[in-house]
């Protein structure tokens, strides 16, 4: 300051370097159908518009329901030669599946440890079946998938309706473009199921579908799951056949043609044995919402670095292919292309685990894992994101000096943490930062400053190995 009247003045010096603070990893956007797309009288309000939640609760306030199923009710009585009932036995059989799955899909995900997401809605149930989309549009999955670009919280990409597209090739281009998306933002991650197509090769041919561009920025999960969560159902077009046998009275009670909704009333105790037999029809659903579960489970628990795997999922029964050690060797290294594939398996004692931790670059050392390739998005985006404030501050050692010490703290914090390797700091990173060392003359007068940092991530331990061997008697 230039004092110009004589006086006391105050001036507060700053000593302590700014700080960096972590961004959130684990902010899934789930794109599909939801049941309205309408808000304050608009119908289209919600259409392709990313809109954060935080439970069941506001996803059911907000976009409404399931597509209610509709059931195929039977009760068979049988009668003695008296015409008395001897027995009456229920059943319920659900129709076709609907294909869209996403409010059983956040089920799915908070179930296993979800917390606040993203809802990019796409369509309501009157479309009729899941589209693949467009960009330009923008309209169905990938068309959701681009509005996302849009919003920067977002750290993972989750599509689960794409797994009911109509074929590999329409689910291929889903999944290709939001790889590419991560790859073109580099601050987020897709979770993407695999696709039956109902032939043998049907994991091969959706190795092919995937291209071999951005690998490093997805995981995919295998197989599908039996869950424990049942269909909500709808009463009224849920039609009872009623049969008899035996000697049948002459007047006996005949519910054929009526539906579930007219003897919830007159037959209380019958309605409740349909509704009973209704619950025990399972949903079968891909895995991705439940991973995107466990991620935001581990991470909050854990951290980032930590890998999503070996760990218990909820809500499951079991998983609708049984994985042996033999048929997981060729998901999880694939010679061919080097697209891993993670298995979930149920192991005796354990319940159903997710068993792997690769991205689809299974074939590189620097992002063959999960978590590392995470741990790296963290960070860059938590630096990216502090340091704007040196956009035209004087490109010289002070500025230098307090970008060095930010960054160098938010590391150290990490390595005591236990996300980075090395028996001291200097181990396991470096910040570099100055002319002659990450910069030229040239650079600072174009005004690039150019910081290089290096970690040192820990990897999981995938295999682990004992040796056993013969001791020798010494005595």
């Amino acid at each position: 300051m230039n004092y110009k009247t004589p006086g006391v003045f105050i001036e507060e010096i700053s000593t302590l370097p700014a700080s960096i603070a972590g961004v959130e990893t684990a902010i899934p956007a789930f794109i599909g159908y939801t049941e309205t797309t309408e808000k304050d009288g608009d119908a289209t309000a919600l259409l392709n518009v990313p809109t954060r939640i935080s439970s069941m609760l506001d996803y059911k306030e907000i976009f409404g329901g399931p597509v209610l199923k509709q059931f195929n009710l039977e009760i068979a009585d049988t009668y003695d030669t008296d015409s008395a009932l001897v027995t009456r036995e229920f059943s319920a059989s659900p129709t076709s599946p609907s294909e869209f799955i996403l409010y059983y899909s956040l089920q799915f995900y908070f179930n296993n440890g979800g917390g606040p997401c993203y809802i990019v809605s796409v369509g309501d149930y009157t479309a009729g079946s899941v589209s693949e989309g467009d960009t330009t549009t923008p309209a169905g999955i990938i068309g959701g998938i681009k509005v996302l670009e849009q919003v920067d919280e977002p750290t993972l990409i989750v599509f689960p309706d794409a797994t009911n597209l109509d074929s590999l090739t329409q689910y291929g281009n889903v999944a290709k473009d939001a790889l590419a998306q991560c790859n073109k933002l580099q601050d987020r991650f897709a979770i993407i199921d695999t696709y039956d197509d109902g032939t043998d090769d049907a994991i091969e041919n959706f190795r092919g579908e995937l291209g071999t561009s951005y690998l490093k920025y997805g995981a995919v999960y295998h197989p599908y799951l039996e869950t424990s969560l049942t269909y909500e159902f709808d009463a009224e077009s849920s039609q009872i056949t009623h049969t008899r046998s035996g000697s049948t009275p002459a007047s006996p009670l005949d519910l054929s043609g009526q539906d579930l909704s007219d003897i919830e009333n007159s037959q209380p105790s019958i309605y409740r044995s349909l509704e009973a037999e209704i619950k025990k029809n399972y949903i079968t659903l891909p895995p991705s919402a439940a991973v995107a579960g466990i991620y935001a489970r581990v991470d909050r628990n854990r951290g980032v670095w930590k890998a999503p795997a070996n760990v218990s999922l909820n809500s499951v029964i079991k998983p609708v292919i049984k994985i042996t050690n033999e048929d997981q060797q060729t998901l999880n290294v694939d010679a061919t292309s080097g697209k891993s594939i993670n298995a979930i398996r149920t192991f005796t004692g354990k319940g159903t685990l997710v068993w792997g931790a690769r991205t689809l670059a299974g074939n590189d050392n620097e992002w063959r894992y999960v978590p590392v390739r995470r741990l790296f998005i963290y960070v860059e985006e938590s630096v990216k994101k502090a340091t704007e404030f040196v956009v035209f501050e004087p490109n010289d050692a002070n500025t230098w000096v307090r970008v060095r010490a930010m960054i160098g703290n938010f590391l150290t914090g990490l390595w005591r943490d236990g996300a980075l390797a090395g028996a001291t700091a200097e181990q396991a990173f470096f910040v570099k930062v100055g002319l002659g060392q990450t910069m030229t003359a040239q650079d600072i007068l174009e005004g690039r400053m150019i910081v290089e940092i290096g970690m040192a991530a820990v990897r999981p331990a995938e295999f682990i190995i004992i040796r056993f061997m013969h001791k020798l008697q010494e005595s």
